[in-house]
């Protein structure tokens, strides 16, 4: 089920898991060239300082997917193009950002799944804060690193099965 290979509906899921399902409010859109990605959760909180969203995407993503707590400010953006690039080279399926993004058009073309809260042209600051590994609570739900989620255009839920 967690082959990222194959496109798995999050409606689908749902039905099938319902009283094991999740979901994260609906309150993301989708910036990135792909909309439907699965995998473990990578946690990072940090807030307006993207220092530790850069570092982790230079690593071997292994199929996760990088879930930001931004605290959802519109201050800055959090990710942008180059960050999404890292993350499509270094083999990540995804972001979820509780917070926004930056180089919308860029974004779209790059085969990663990018869901957020929306765009600012404004860049973060750089304190080298963040915390990486922890629980993060967001969108109705508390996510922690190793969590499977599973993103399309339907939305965001959390199911974590035996494989």
């Amino acid at each position: 089920m967690n082959n990222n290979n194959n496109l798995v509906k999050v409606a689908d899921l749902c039905d099938e898991y319902r009283e094991q399902i999740r979901m994260l409010s609906p309150i993301f859109n989708d910036f990135g060239g792909k909309k439907t990605f699965n995998g473990k959760a990578a946690t990072i909180k940090c807030f307006e300082d993207n220092t530790s969203v850069k570092a982790l995407s230079l690593t071997p993503g292994n199929g996760r997917i990088l879930v930001v707590d931004g605290g959802g400010s519109a201050r800055c953006a959090l990710l942008g193009d180059n960050l999404g690039a890292n993350l499509v080279n270094n083999g990540w399926q995804g972001a979820i950002i509780y917070g926004f993004i930056r180089d919308s058009a860029e974004l779209a073309l790059l085969p990663i799944g990018v869901k957020a809260l929306g765009s600012v042209p404004m860049g973060p600051i750089k304190l080298k804060e963040g915390v990486l590994g922890q629980p993060l609570e967001f969108a109705g739900q508390t996510i922690n690193d190793g969590d499977h989620i599973y993103a399309d255009e339907d939305g965001i839920i959390i199911l974590n099965i035996a494989d």
